[in-house]
């Protein structure tokens, strides 16, 4: 069945990751231990609930609570991603770009957790 880098949900969360951490960067500095730090957690652990729901995908309970896990931590993202944008750190045209993203990940967990026969 491959393996989990070959995922669309796994590169367009890896893509969303990174392009989170760009931006985090420019950040201001009192923000270093809370936002910046949460958006990046959030958006690297969509990732890392991937990988480990694809390496025991066979256990199909398991599978689905990881990409349970995932899901959650993608809807914690989007709300780090408002934060963003409302305390201006981030602009309209960055947002909405990186919550379309992030949109699209959800749907692509929720196809997997309500499909999870189709990746054992």
């Amino acid at each position: 069945m491959g393996y989990y880098k070959e995922l669309i949900a796994f590169k367009k969360a890896y893509e969303l990751a990174m392009r989170i951490f760009q931006i985090t960067k420019r950040f201001p500095g009192e923000e270093k231990y809370s936002l910046t730090d949460q958006i990046r957690r959030s958006s690297r652990s969509v990732c890392t609930n991937l990988a480990e729901a694809y390496k025991r995908r066979r256990y199909k309970d398991y599978f689905i609570s990881k990409l349970n896990d995932a899901e959650s931590e993608n809807l914690e993202t989007e709300i780090w991603l408002d934060f963003s944008k409302d305390c201006s750190y981030i602009n309209n045209e960055e947002h909405t770009f990186l919550t379309l993203l992030n949109t699209e990940i959800g749907k692509l967990l929720f196809y997997m957790i309500n499909n999870p026969d189709k990746f054992s």
